[in-house]
């Protein structure tokens, strides 16, 4: 195991949570990485402890076989990550910040060094998430805090034990366990500066993929009929926020007079949640979108889109490779190193009849 002196001067520069405008937000960074990878055990000694609660123990011992699928079936990176595993007692890992101006759905960007521009801005504190979003509102902004179960520091951390499972996502349902190993291991296999949608839905649609195929060669009758009604409310939600996305963005950017595009998008925004309610009626009771929808403003359907907005054209890029991940992989690496429009003009060829 490397020094803390050590691991805190990789994360200063590795990170991947959000920009970092000054020294204290960088040691809140560091200082909130190492109480995670201090945390962290093999799994194998939790399996092994028997103060581990049995529950736990069949999350850590299905991990593993998720992580294992992972490299041999989805080419996903064969390294530390995910196989230690950490109980922070807490509900989220880090709390994101997103906002976003009156009028528009692109977020406030931070940069930093490695990671490069991106959307949020991330803090170990809700506390500290919190005040920030208090700030940017004085601004003039609309906000959304929310809390994150898991993160990437894009593999740069696997020589001193790589990201760990965490307690904030280890009771997910099967096929979301699944899905979020996926996610944040496709981060180590690409990553661009300055392309939060890129990068986000490049792991999505990994995590999509390799979800499905997860269950269908592992998955239980349970764990599939599971996660079948719990897609099929996810794709729906999507759905609605994705036409209300759209009229925003029309309204935004045609209606010049202040007042009348006020009003325009007050009307949006309350016909959404009158159709989320209809949308809910078909649940059986299930209400685990109402905080984002009661909280719905610009910033939380700009960070939304950035991790939807470009999946269908990755599914397709996968299908047009043979379903072979390698080969789907080095296609989308082919782009990295092109300029942003001309990268979304070439995923869009890629995906092409």
């Amino acid at each position: 195991m490397a020094s803390l002196a050590s691991v805190a001067m990789l994360v200063v520069a590795s990170v991947c949570l959000s920009g970092c405008a000054n020294l204290g937000y960088y040691w809140q960074s560091v200082g909130g990485h190492l109480q995670v990878i201090n945390r962290a055990r093999s799994v194998q000694e939790w399996l092994d402890d028997e103060k581990t609660p049995e529950v736990t123990k069949k999350k850590l011992a299905l991990s593993q076989r998720i992580r294992a699928f992972a490299s041999t079936e989805l080419a996903l990176p064969n390294n530390a990550s995910y196989r230690r595993y950490a109980d922070l007692q807490r509900r989220a890992v880090v709390w994101n910040v997103v906002a976003a101006p009156e009028f528009s759905l692109k977020p406030k960007t931070w940069c930093f060094p490695v990671a490069g521009c991106v959307g949020y801005r991330g803090y170990y504190a809700e506390a500290d998430a919190n005040a920030l979003a208090a700030t940017l509102k004085a601004e003039g902004l609309e906000v959304s805090v929310y809390g994150v179960p898991a993160y990437s520091t894009l593999g740069y951390l696997n020589w001193a034990g790589g990201d760990p499972l965490l307690s904030t996502f280890i009771n997910y349902p099967e096929g979301e366990l699944a899905r979020l190993v996926f996610h944040e291991l496709a981060h180590q296999v690409l990553y661009v500066q300055d392309d939060t949608m890129f990068n986000e839905s490049f792991a999505t649609a990994v995590e999509r993929i390799g979800g499905r195929l997860w269950l269908q060669q592992h998955g239980s009758p349970a764990a599939q009929a599971e996660y079948a009604a719990f897609d099929a409310r996810r794709q729906a939600f999507r759905a609605l926020t994705l036409a209300t996305r759209a009229k925003l963005e029309k309204i935004y950017a045609n209606v010049s007079v202040k007042g009348s595009k006020l009003a325009m998008k007050n009307e949006v925004m309350e016909v959404f949640k009158q159709n989320y309610q209809s949308l809910k009626t078909s649940w059986n009771g299930y209400a685990g979108y109402d905080p984002w929808v009661a909280r719905a403003n610009n910033a939380s359907f700009g960070a939304q889109a950035a991790y939807d907005e470009l999946v269908p054209q990755f599914e397709t890029v996968f299908e047009r490779q043979g379903r072979d991940f390698a080969k789907f992989y080095a296609a989308i690496q082919d782009t990295t190193s092109l300029p942003r429009e001309a990268r979304r003009a070439a995923l869009a060829t890629l995906a092409r009849p």
